[in-house]
Parts: C-alpha cells; sequence; structure tokens
C-alpha cells in the first residue's frame, strides 16, 4: 500500500520541483554529476521523512567539500523518483527496500519472499551473490553497527541483498547501507489496550479482531497488503474486523477519539509516539520490511569515491525512534533545519 502523506505545502514545498509533477517528462532538472567538479543532485520523494533524509545527504556531502544541488527535493512518488534517478536527472535519493521489492516501476518482485528469491537474479548465475560486486561491497550491512548489534532481523537482510542485487544487475544503481528504521506498513495499537488486553503481536490481535475498529484508508479492504492480506495470514477474527475507511490524514484521529481501536500505520509516523502507540509484531511476516537505503548512480561514486562513506556514516544513527522524533518535528520546523540539528548533535557537522 503506497504511502501517503498529508502536510502544509507552504511548508514543505520545497524547490524547484515542488509544483505538482505528472510523470518524468516534466522534470526540468540539471544533468546529473559524472566528473569531479559537478554538483551532485540529491532528490527525494514528496513527503517531510524524505525531505529530512536528503537534506542530510546534501549536507554531508557539502560539508565534506562536495558541490551538491538540492532542489530537486519534493519528486512525487516511486514512479517519478526512480525515473528521475536511472535517467540521471537527479544523482541519489533514498528508497525504502520493500518498495523497491515490490513496485512495479523499480523491481516489481513478490512478497512474501517465496516468489522474490531467484527472481531477481537465479542461482548460480553471475550476478547471484552481491557480495561479488564493489557495489555491495559499499552498501554490505555487515560493515554497518547497526547489523553488528542485531538492528536487522534476518528477512531484512534478504530483503537488502536482493534489492541491492535487482538495483545493480537492473539498472546498474548501488544500494548503500539501509537503516536499522523501519518504516514499514504495521498495525498500531494505544499502549493502554496493549496493556490492558494483553497484545503485542498480529496473532494475539487476530484472536480478538472481530470485537474491534480499525482505521484505514479506504483502499485498505480489497488489498493484499491489506485486510486481505490479513485474513490470509493471520485469519481469526480479521475475517470480522469493522473497517473505519478514511483519508490517510486523518486515520490517527479515529484511534485517538477511540472511535476505533487500531490504526494502519507505517513505522516512524510522529504520531506513534505523540499518541503513545505501540506497533505490533508482524510475527508472520505480511508486510514487507521498509528500511530506507540511499540509491546512486554509479558515475557519482566514480566521481566522487568517498561519497558512499560519507553517506553511510549517517545510517547507522536512523533508529526508529530517532526517526519518529525528528518526523515529529516537521510540523513546526523546516526540514533543512532538522538536518542540520541532527548532524550537528551527532558531531558529523559543524554547528
Amino acid at each position: 500500500m503506497a504511502r501517503t502523506h498529508v502536510f502544509s505545502r507552504r511548508r514543505f514545498a520545497v524547490g524547484a520541483a515542488a509544483a505538482p509533477l505528472v510523470g518524468a517528462a516534466a522534470l526540468r532538472l540539471p544533468a546529473g554529476a559524472g566528473a569531479q567538479g559537478d554538483p551532485v543532485n540529491v532528490g527525494s520523494k514528496d513527503f517531510p521523512e524524505q525531505f529530512i533524509l536528503s537534506n542530510m545527504f546534501g549536507q554531508l556531502l557539502e560539508n565534506a567539500g562536495i558541490p551538491v544541488n538540492l532542489d530537486n527535493l519534493n519528486l512525487g512518488g516511486t514512479t517519478i523518483a526512480h525515473q528521475a534517478l536511472v535517467s540521471g536527472d537527479i544523482d541519489l535519493y533514498a528508497e525504502y527496500t520493500g518498495t523497491a521489492l515490490t513496485s512495479e516501476d523499480v523491481l516489481g518482485l513478490a512478497f512474501p519472499l517465496e516468489a522474490a528469491v531467484g527472481a531477481a537474479t537465479p542461482a548460480g548465475s553471475p550476478g547471484a551473490s552481491p557480495a561479488a560486486s564493489p557495489a555491495a561491497a559499499i552498501a554490505s550491512p555487515a560493515a554497518s553497527p547497526a547489523a553488528a548489534s542485531g538492528a536487522f532481523s534476518a528477512l531484512d537482510l534478504q530483503v537488502y541483498d536482493i534489492v541491492v542485487t535487482g538495483y545493480r544487475d537492473r539498472y546498474g544503481l548501488v544500494v548503500l547501507q539501509q537503516t536499522p528504521f523501519n518504516d514499514n506498513q504495521a498495525l498500531a495499537v494505544k499502549r493502554s489496550f496493549s496493556e490492558e488486553r494483553g497484545v503485542t503481536t498480529i496473532s494475539q490481535l487476530a484472536e480478538i479482531a472481530g470485537d474491534l475498529t480499525i482505521s484505514a484508508p479506504v483502499d485498505f479492504e480489497g488489498r493484499e497488503d491489506g485486510l486481505l492480506g490479513l485474513q490470509r495470514v493471520y485469519g481469526g477474527g480479521f475475517n470480522e474486523i469493522e473497517v473505519l475507511p478514511v483519508q490517510p490524514g486523518i486515520k490517527y484521529d479515529q484511534i485517538e477519539s477511540d472511535a476505533a481501536e487500531v490504526v494502519l500505520a507505517f513505522g516512524t509516523d510522529a504520531e506513534i509516539a505523540r499518541l503513545d502507540l505501540v506497533v505490533l509484531q508482524d510475527d508472520k511476516g505480511l508486510f514487507p520490511p521498509g528500511h530506507a537505503a540511499p540509491v546512486v548512480r554509479q558515475e557519482v561514486i566514480d566521481a566522487y569515491p568517498n561519497l558512499p562513506d560519507i553517506l553511510n556514516s549517517v545510517i547507522p544513527l536512523l533508529t526508529n525512534e530517532v526517526m519518529i522524533g525528528l518526523n515529529g518535528q516537521a510540523a513546526e520546523e523546516e526540514p533543512e533545519a532538522i538536518a542540520r540539528q541532527f548532524l550537528v548533535e551527532s558531531g558529523l557537522i559543524a554547528g
């Protein structure tokens, strides 16, 4: 289910690409970097988390003396951002592993992974192991403190490796390290509900879901990554749960007012902290992981070989708790200021 955000157009109309775009043909962007001295064109999708991440990337590169163009934020959804990267209109942006895996515009593979594994690259083929690639070596999660500390599950790493290989083999693009934060689709409940009913997993929720109401976007009931998937994978009360269909921008209003006990969330939504919600464990693996990772044109890395290390320096710091907090600031502060404050406080750039 595509992530949709409602936000202030005045506050987040960032740069030259802020006007609505209907396709890659609508882009009017400078040519991407290809030689040392050319500015690196950093892009983003169209919601605050993306603006914050892209500003972090741009500020880190500028701090290292690499020229940057940050006029290409707020491009739109996955289709436009990906097409801009492939065409060279931008040089990098942050994509989410599950989105890259399943989006028809990127890799278009199946989830769960039974059908996806082997579809990216046949077993035994020259491209079957991402570790065999210099790009994969740059991206390798084993080099990340987050991976070393167990922040990633086996599924997270499996999806990541498929995504690294797919981008490399299909598009010649390099995927850098993935963030510890997981912005995947999820179900959330109030902490008081979780404690009173003893519910911390979706399986436990399924046992009582027939007596509950879930606040979710209007297309939730007809989607495999929505109610249909919950009924197929978890069963139980999800066959009888009441759905309160709402516009994405007001779905949290329903759980705040107790009109619903459950909300369809994303893992780094600011409302999780604001409303003290508990994100339930997807213990049967219905929803694909959503770790963010910079995807970069190889030509840019050839021109600026230290670029991967520069961008990877911030990645292990971006946990769910951190990203939820940063997203919570976005209602009142500019993404540029949020990014700069975090980088300064983390000791990655000077104040």
